[in-house]
C-alpha cells in the first residue's frame, strides 16, 4: 500500500435546522493513498459534498463536526487554526465545486481571478504571477489569454467556466484536488472533454483526486477506487471495476441496475422507496427500508465493514459471495 495522503476516521456532521436535526454524515472512515483517485457515489443528499467540505471545515455556522481525525499528509486538520486552514486551502487542498458561475467571483476578470490564488498561496511577483496565469489558460485549453484574461464569467459559456475554476485550484500545485460534480451542468461533450482534462492535468501535477458524483458513468472514467454512499454512510467500496462488475450491497446493485442502457428497450429499473430524511433516520441498516434482501437483524443492528478481497469492502448481512456478476 502506498503512503496515506488522507486518513478521516469516525467522522459525523450534523445540521441543526427547524425541522430538527439532520445527520448528514454518520461515522464514516476513509482513507487515500498519496497520487490515487477515489470517487464518491451516491443519492442527492446522501452526504458526499458534505464530506468534502468538511476535509476543508467549509461548513455552515449551523454544523456541528466531529471525529477521531481528519489527518492530511500526516497533520491533523481538526488542530488547525483558521489562519493555517486559509493557507491550506486553495493552496495544498483545492476545490472545483459544481456550479461555476456561483463560484467565480462576477466583477473580477477571470484572469485577475486565477492570479488572486497564484498571490495568496504562491508568493511570486506581479510578472511571473501573469506568466503562470498564461501558463493556467493554456494548459485548460482557454484560447487567446491576453484578451480572455480581461473577460468576464458572464461572458464565458459553462464549460469554457468550470476550465477556469480547474486553473484556479490547480494553480498552486495542490496535493489533493477535491472536484464536487464538476461536470453536471455540462453537456455530454463538454463533460467528457472536462474529465479528459482533469485526468490530464491531475497526472501531471501528480495530484490526488476525490471525484464526488452521482454519477457512476463519471467515476468509471476518472476514478481508480469509489465508495458508494447512502444516508451519511459508506455501505460499499473497492476499486471501480470490482464495485461496478461484482457489486457486494443491494444498494450498489440497484444504483448499476438503474443506469440507462443503450442496447434494447428493456424498462428502466428503479429502487423501491425514497431516501430517508436526515432528521429521521431508520435504526440498524440505513438501507433496511428499501432492500429486498433484509432481514430481522438490518432492522435493529448496524452493520460493520466486511472485508472480502483486495480492500473490497461491504457493510450488509446479506452478502451472497455466489451473487453473479451483473453486467456479464
Amino acid at each position: 500500500m502506498g503512503e496515506v495522503l488522507l486518513d478521516i476516521k469516525n467522522l459525523s456532521v450534523k445540521f441543526e435546522s427547524r425541522f430538527g436535526t439532520v445527520h448528514a454524515v454518520n461515522g464514516i472512515d476513509l482513507k487515500m493513498k498519496k497520487g490515487e483517485s477515489l470517487g464518491i457515489v451516491g443519492e442527492s443528499g446522501s452526504g458526499k459534498s458534505v464530506t468534502g467540505l468538511s476535509i476543508l471545515r467549509l461548513l455552515d455556522r449551523n454544523a456541528s463536526l466531529s471525529a477521531d481525525r481528519i489527518s492530511f499528509d500526516g497533520e491533523d486538520l481538526l488542530k488547525k487554526t483558521k489562519s493555517e486552514m486559509r493557507r491550506i486551502r486553495g493552496g495544498r487542498i483545492s476545490m472545483i465545486f459544481q456550479d461555476p458561475l456561483a463560484s467565480l467571483n462576477p466583477v473580477l476578470s477571470l484572469g485577475r481571478q486565477i492570479e488572486e490564488a497564484i498571490q495568496v498561496h504562491g508568493g511570486l511577483k506581479r510578472k511571473a504571477r501573469y506568466q503562470k496565469v498564461v501558463e493556467m489558460f493554456n494548459a485548460v485549453g482557454i484560447p487567446d489569454p491576453d484578451l480572455n484574461w480581461k473577460a468576464y464569467p458572464h461572458q464565458f459559456s459553462g464549460g469554457m467556466n468550470q476550465r477556469v475554476m480547474i486553473a484556479i485550484a490547480l494553480s498552486c500545485k495542490p496535493s489533493l484536488l477535491i472536484a464536487d460534480e464538476p461536470t453536471t451542468a455540462l453537456d455530454v461533450t463538454t463533460q467528457a472533454q472536462i474529465l479528459d482534462l482533469l485526468k490530464k492535468l491531475v497526472h501531471e501535477e501528480q495530484a490526488s483526486l476525490l471525484m464526488i458524483s452521482h454519477d457512476f458513468g463519471v467515476i468509471r472514467e476518472a476514478c481508480e477506487r469509489v465508495c458508494v454512499m447512502y444516508c451519511g454512510d459508506i455501505l460499499e467500496e473497492g476499486l471501480v471495476q470490482d464495485v461496478l462488475f461484482s457489486p457486494l450491497h443491494p444498494y450498489t446493485e440497484g444504483l448499476i441496475k438503474s443506469i440507462p442502457k443503450l442496447r434494447g428497450s428493456e424498462r428502466l429499473e428503479v429502487i423501491p422507496g425514497n431516501i430517508p430524511r436526515g432528521t429521521h433516520l431508520p435504526s440498524g441498516c440505513v438501507f433496511h427500508s428499501r432492500c429486498y434482501k433484509a432481514k430481522q437483524i438490518c432492522i435493529h443492528e448496524r452493520p460493520l465493514a466486511l472485508t472480502i478481497k483486495d480492500d473490497h469492502l461491504v457493510k450488509c448481512f446479506t452478502f451472497d459471495s455466489k451473487r453473479k456478476n451483473l453486467w456479464r
